[in-house]
């Protein structure tokens, strides 16, 4: 059965995380990382899912300590998924203010040592012997990327349309990696040819995926973006990939 979990981040804030255990012996412990609206009822069943698979998984909520709590972020998930251009439009400046304190320098180390956190409670679980990995999904695939790069106990991760980091960052990574894009996301497009080259000069165990027909936000079914076919096969290739690494 699901828990809530609460655990504290290396600057002794404390913040919630969804727990799914499996039902037999693990093969594995995953940190899900939530989209930019925070921990909604779409993640936790995510997390739900990759329980079914086999893994103990804690999805932990580090947006709230930005100030956007579940409810609200479900919130403005369905003003900018709207059907209507004019509702997706007005809540622009809303989306902006309550998001401003996520781009600050501080919020990402803390973002970062927060998720830390949740890979030394995985780490501490029985059965998952050192078998640890990580998904996340646009804003969690861009912290997918930044904790495997931040922590070496990460043998597998799987960013869902994330943003690759620095050059610096990169070189950090020791797990493998398989990043999954819509082809018609265009910022993380053109950035791809770059992201290959920094990651085969650093050594990394690199694979991308593009759906060509897809866009951002792909595999999210409450979502306006939603492609089935793309998420089906991502869902594949995801579980595929832990499988082989964990």
């Amino acid at each position: 059965m699901p828990e809530t979990l609460t655990l504290t981040a290396p600057d002794g804030a404390t913040f919630d995380a969804h727990v799914a255990r499996p039902a037999g012996e693990p093969r594995g412990g995953l940190v899900v990382i939530h989209e930019i609206w925070g921990l909604t009822d779409h993640i936790r069943a995510v997390a739900d899912r990759f329980a079914g698979e086999g893994y103990v998984v804690i999805a932990p909520d580090i947006l709230s300590h930005a100030g956007v709590a579940p409810a609200l972020g479900e919130e403005l998930f369905g003003l900018m998924n709207s059907a209507d251009e004019a509702v997706r439009t007005a809540a622009q400046p809303r989306m902006r203010e309550s998001l401003a304190e996520v781009h600050a320098r501080e919020y990402a180390a803390w973002a970062i040592g927060a998720l830390t956190s949740a890979v030394d409670w995985l780490d501490g679980q029985p059965g998952v012997d050192g078998r640890i990995g990580t998904v996340g999904f646009c804003f969690g695939g861009t912290y997918a990327f930044l904790l495997g790069a931040a922590d070496d106990r990460v043998r597998a991760i799987v960013p869902f349309y994330g943003t690759a980091p620095d050059t610096t960052r990169i070189q950090r990574i020791q797990g493998a990696v398989l990043a999954l894009y819509g082809g018609r996301d265009a910022a993380l497009m053109d950035a791809l040819p770059t992201v290959r080259q920094e990651m085969t000069a650093a050594g990394v165990d690199f694979t991308p995926v593009v759906y060509d027909r897809a866009e951002h936000a792909f595999f999210n079914d409450t979502g306006r973006r939603y492609d089935e076919d793309a998420a089906a096969d991502a869902w594949e290739r995801a579980t595929a990939f832990l499988a082989l690494h964990l």
